[in-house]
């Protein structure tokens, strides 16, 4: 496995970008240049130098330490709302193709439904219902996992469920929780896991349309979405304030992309055989 990763450069290069994300964030726990939300550190607008290396936005606040804080928020909020999708969305979907029945029925629907609506849109009414803020961002985009984990986990389980080892397991008397926990779910790991990679890209995205709407992380906390809508309005004056965060979305969404598409082929036995690169 080890061989094979390092021979996937796709795979290396999603490390190299999301190891950067998470060494940004994991750096400005401890420190940063200035203090993120701390107005007039330098003139407003000053380009990059040896005291601001990324410059200073409309108040004098020191982009830089804006842009690396703003890497714990992102990193925030694609854990928490993955990890809603995974805690509810899996057992929904695993149970679902165990007992079929009525119960798939009704989360077929509940999926359908929530599927009809676009992932930011259903965000925009959650957050406009329930206030703005970090945390009902995070709620908003978790809900939209819940249905996209419960598809494709009952997905991959109704495959596993169409193998002989669970129909032997059911022939010997055991129950299809028993049979769920010990057999289904280390076998659509691998699926999960790619999704997961996927979802979190995706959060990232969302949390930053809905930073950038005004329904996201609110003031002075940063947020790359919050910083490009405080660009928007000042690029005749300095556009490079809105490079900085847009290409440090792109950087994290493409990461994590490369990152799913290289587990997916690691991890698949099906896919042993891959093109490197």
């Amino acid at each position: 496995m080890l061989r094979r990763a390092l021979q996937h450069r796709s795979f290396l290069l999603g490390v190299i970008l999301v190891g950067l994300m998470v060494a940004a964030a994991l750096i400005s726990l401890a420190w940063t240049p200035y203090a993120p939300e701390r107005m007039r550190v330098g003139p407003p607008f000053a380009g990059p130098s040896w005291a601001h290396w990324l410059g200073t936005d409309s108040f004098g606040r020191d982009t830089f330490s804006r842009i690396i804080v703003g890497a714990q928020n992102s990193i925030m909020v694609g854990v928490v709302a993955v990890g809603i999708g995974l805690v509810i969305g899996v057992p929904l979907g695993v149970a679902a193709a165990a007992y079929r029945g009525w119960w798939d029925e009704v989360l077929g629907r509940m999926v359908d439904l929530t599927f009809a609506f676009p992932a930011i849109l259903t965000a925009v009414m959650i957050t406009a219902l329930m206030g703005p803020g970090a945390v009902n961002s995070i709620l908003a985009i978790g809900i939209f996992n819940v249905a996209v984990f419960a598809r494709v986990s009952r997905g991959a389980a109704l495959q596993v469920y169409g193998r002989e080892f669970p129909r032997a397991a059911l022939a010997l008397g055991r129950g299809r929780s028993d049979i769920a926990i010990r057999h289904i779910l280390p076998n659509i790991a691998s699926a999960l896991i790619v999704q997961a990679t996927i979802q979190f890209a995706i959060a990232i995205l969302a949390e930053a349309a809905l930073s950038y709407l005004g329904f996201g992380t609110q003031p002075p906390h940063p947020s790359w979405g919050k910083m490009l809508l405080d660009a928007q309005s000042m690029m005749w004056i300095d556009w490079t304030q809105a490079i900085y965060p847009g290409v440090a979305i792109a950087l994290a969404v493409l990461g994590l992309n490369l990152l799913g598409d290289g587990l997916r082929d690691l991890l698949d036995p099906r896919l042993r055989v891959f093109r490197v690169g």
